[in-house]
Formats: C-alpha cells, sequence, structure tokens
C-alpha cells in the first residue's frame, strides 16, 4: 500500500457525503450549514437539492385536570410533518495560491408541521367538550360554567362585603388585640374575594376560548418557518506549503414565518394565528482549515455568529377580547437566530477510500419566539413580569456523521454514513415534537466529464420519541416510533488542474 495518494484520483469519492447530509435536526436546523463547497481545490461550483419526507405520528393527551405532567393515551395524530425540500448552491475560486473567494446560498432553519384528523390540535366545534378541556374540568359545559360563574361571582360578592365590614370593625374596635383580630379576618375574606373573582375570570375565558374554538371549526395547527442565507467567504493561505488556510466573510440572512394554533389542546391559546413579515439582516462566518494533499486530508473548524432580526408581526388572539383587548394587533419581534460551530474532517485511508466525520453544535437551549401579544396575556398565567415564548428549547444540539466513500472506477464512487442527532430536550414543543434521531445513508458520485459531476444520495432517519408540551410546560402528546427520509443530488462543476 502505498503510504501517498492521489487526491486527483480520490476526488471522485470526495463530497458524495454531503448531498442528504440535511434532516429534520433539532429545533429548526435543517441544512447543517455546510460549507464543504469552499473547502474544494481550484475553480469550484455546485448546485444541490434536497428532499425531507419525514412521518411524525403520535397521539393527543386525553387527561383531563389540573395536573400539567399527567399523560393519558388519546386520539390518533396522523402525520404532521408536511414534505419540505430546499437548494443550496456554491461557487469559489482562487484568486491566486494564496486568496481565495466564494459564495455560498443554503436554507438553514426552517418548519413545516400541519395538524389535520380528529384530536386536540384541531378545531372540533363542540362548545360543551370544549369548555370541559379548557377549564381543566372545571366546566361540563356552556350551561354548568354559566352557573359556577354566577356563583362565584355571587360569592366573591358576598366576600368582599364581608372583607368591607369587618374592615370597618377593625378601625372601631376599642382594643389593639381587637383591631388586629378583625383586621386579620378582613384580609382573608378579600384573599378569599379575590380567588373567587379569578376562578369565575378563568371560567369565562375557558368558555370565551371555546366560543374562538368553534369560530375556528375544521382548521388544524399549522406552522410554516423558512429562512435563507447568502454568505460571502474570502480565505488566505498560511503556511510553508499553504497547508493552512483562514477565512471569513459576511452573512445575510432573511427569515419569514407563520403559526396557527388550533383545537382545545392549546387551551386559551386556541385560534391563535400570527405572521412575521420577511426580514433580513446581517451576521459573520469564521474559520481555520488545514490540508495534506498527499494524504487527502482536509480539516476545517467553522463559527457562524448568531444574527438578530427585528421585523413586524400581525398577531390575532381571540382570548384578548374577553379580557377587553384588542384581539387584533400588530407590532414588532426580535428573533436571533442561533449560532453555530461545526467541525469537517476527511482523510484518505489508501488510495482509492475516504474517511469523513462531521460534528456540529447549535445552542438552541438560547433560541426563543416572543410575539409582544402571545407574551403580555400569558404574564397572566405566570403572574411575572417575563411571560412565555412561543417556542423554545431546552437543550443544545450536538449532530455528529461518520462516513466512508469508495472510489470503484475512475469516474464513480459509492459513499456510507451513520449519524446521530441530540435533539433539543424532551417533552420539545408541539409544533415539532421529535428528540434528535439516529440515521443511515447511501450516496454515489459519477464523474460525467473530466469537469463535471453528477452525485446522489438517500438518508434514513429514526425519529427519537418525544412527547409535545406547552410552552406552559403542560403535556399534551406523545409522538412514538416515527421516521423520515432525506433525498439529495448535486451537480458539481471543477476546472481541471
Amino acid at each position: 500500500m502505498r503510504s501517498t495518494f492521489c487526491l486527483k484520483a480520490l476526488s471522485v469519492a470526495i463530497a458524495t457525503f454531503s448531498v442528504a447530509s440535511a434532516a429534520s435536526a433539532a429545533g429548526l436546523d435543517r441544512s447543517g450549514q455546510d460549507i464543504t463547497a469552499f473547502l474544494q481545490d481550484g475553480l469550484y461550483a455546485e448546485a444541490v437539492y434536497t428532499y425531507i419526507d419525514a412521518d411524525v405520528t403520535g397521539h393527543d393527551n386525553a387527561y383531563i385536570g389540573a395536573d400539567d405532567k399527567a399523560y393519558t393515551k388519546g386520539n390518533k395524530i396522523g402525520d404532521i410533518a408536511e414534505s419540505y425540500d430546499f437548494f443550496r448552491y456554491g461557487v469559489k475560486a482562487d484568486i491566486n495560491d494564496t486568496f481565495s473567494v466564494g459564495i455560498l446560498y443554503d436554507e438553514p432553519f426552517g418548519a413545516a408541521a400541519d395538524y389535520t384528523g380528529d384530536n386536540n390540535f384541531v378545531a372540533q366545534g363542540n362548545l360543551d367538550d370544549a369548555i370541559n378541556a379548557i377549564s381543566n374540568g372545571n366546566a361540563t359545559g356552556l350551561v354548568d360554567a354559566g352557573n359556577k360563574i354566577g356563583q362565584l361571582s355571587q360569592g366573591a360578592t358576598q366576600a368582599g362585603q364581608a372583607a368591607a365590614q369587618l374592615a370597618q370593625q377593625a378601625q372601631n374596635a376599642t382594643s389593639p388585640q381587637a383591631a388586629a383580630e378583625f383586621a386579620k379576618q378582613a384580609k382573608a375574606a378579600q384573599d378569599k374575594a379575590l380567588e373567587l373573582k379569578g376562578q369565575a375570570e378563568s371560567l369565562g375565558a375557558a368558555v370565551a376560548s371555546a366560543q374562538a374554538e368553534k369560530a375556528t371549526t375544521g382548521e388544524g395547527t399549522n406552522v410554516e418557518v423558512r429562512t435563507e442565507n447568502v454568505t460571502g467567504i474570502l480565505g488566505a493561505k498560511l503556511g510553508t506549503n499553504k497547508e493552512f488556510q483562514i477565512y471569513g466573510g459576511p452573512v445575510a440572512q432573511q427569515v419569514q414565518a407563520d403559526v396557527a394554533l388550533r383545537g382545545v389542546g392549546y387551551g386559551p391559546a386556541t385560534g391563535y394565528t400570527a405572521h412575521i413579515s420577511s426580514d433580513q439582516d446581517f451576521g459573520w462566518l469564521a474559520g481555520v482549515s488545514y490540508s495534506k494533499p498527499e494524504i487527502a486530508l482536509k480539516a476545517a473548524l467553522t463559527y457562524r455568529s448568531e444574527i438578530e432580526h427585528n421585523t413586524n408581526i400581525d398577531e390575532q388572539y381571540p382570548i384578548v377580547a374577553a379580557l377587553g383587548g384588542d384581539p387584533s394587533q400588530g407590532g414588532t419581534i426580535e428573533i436571533t437566530t442561533p449560532k453555530s460551530v461545526n467541525f469537517d474532517f476527511q482523510t484518505g485511508i489508501n488510495p482509492t477510500t475516504l474517511a469523513t466525520a462531521k460534528v456540529r453544535w447549535v445552542p438552541w437551549g438560547d433560541f426563543a419566539i416572543v410575539p409582544p401579544l402571545y407574551n403580555e396575556v400569558s404574564k397572566r398565567a405566570t403572574e411575572d413580569d417575563k411571560g412565555l415564548a412561543l417556542v423554545s428549547y431546552d437543550d443544545d444540539q450536538w449532530q455528529v456523521e461518520l462516513g466512508l466513500a469508495k472510489r470503484l472506477t475512475p469516474a464513480l464512487a459509492v459513499s456510507g454514513n451513520i449519524g446521530w442527532d441530540s435533539g433539543a430536550g424532551n417533552p420539545v414543543t408541539s409544533l415539532g415534537p421529535i428528540e434528535g434521531y439516529y440515521s443511515a445513508g447511501l450516496g454515489a458520485k459519477y464523474n460525467v466529464t473530466e469537469n463535471w459531476a453528477v452525485s446522489a444520495g438517500g438518508k434514513y432517519l429514526w425519529f427519537g420519541d418525544a412527547k409535545g408540551q406547552l410552552p406552559t410546560r403542560k403535556v399534551v402528546a406523545n409522538f412514538e416510533d416515527n421516521d423520515g427520509y432525506v433525498l439529495g443530488v448535486k451537480l458539481s462543476y471543477q476546472a481541471a488542474q
């Protein structure tokens, strides 16, 4: 076996991996933000198409009560994951033997979920059932809710009157001890009045939410998030043999989103709708790479900054009308897409075999979507100034992929890979209820001519089981035994060297 490998001979095996490297990963991660096009030698260009089809099914929560962690298997939830596709493009050129430039396009983050059928995430339009579910069983229907609201309101009034009388007696008391006792009783009566008033208002809100659910009968929960990135890169090679390279450049990113929450699963938030307008903002990328051509070794460490967006949002929140506010409001929202770190590695094992490794880290635990109206209403539940985010995650994402590629003929190579994604926590948002995955993939590359090549690949995904939860941490569904697949095709051009 030779100790030195011919990089040109091995090049047919290179880049068979990244064709279908994207998947439904943790958080909103999609493309994996691959930059390997920039690490190719000489003049290089590629266009990649990726198609994702995931099957994510489960059951809603039939439990009705105050225990947010309790779960009872309920109705079937059909496949909520809509098929998803995107493109990736890259062009790289050497200015001279030291400097290189490149431009990359990808769609790094996204989501596409749609609930249908007879479950708690589709508005069924049964007013009594909705009141029972949204009130956590405190009222069995409209008539029962009306009677209890009347009783609670009357009790609150009586307790308030008693508190006023006791407070007056405290003022008229002839001794400090009697005054203190009357004052204590007055406070207890006032606390009881506030408690009963709160219970009446809570039941009233449940009725209003159930009416909003009825008004959207037949509509299902839906979410769609799309982003686009354009990255410019300038690299400079260093070292005696130009084996080191530092690189960096600006990143332009566009983001937009639509969310519709439907069904009793979302409690008082049923009927909530938000449109986040398209916005473009900027970040940056920086990295360092090392290469040793005689053994086809390349290693690169890339950091991408977070990107902060401030854009317009239109929200419709039916429960706000029952609270005395405007249910349709426009405002602004700040969304910060996460930073990330990618490590890419490849090395020749023998003159016809290449090994690769990819590691990716994304701190999804720092990410949140916090619509202003939604957040303001949620403060009634949290009883603080922070409120709740519509979407957030508990954990950071780690993703690892290992592969081998084998050159079979001068023009044909095949590859295989296995992967693991940690997910971003469990329970997780009901708008994307998977906890990472394991994967296995195959790919092939064929050199049509000396310069042009076609690659194709596929990957099968075994998703981790996850419980879906609301921002309040209430468990509302369970998703198990789900899977999916990714298909990709790439057309690439590399100038003769």
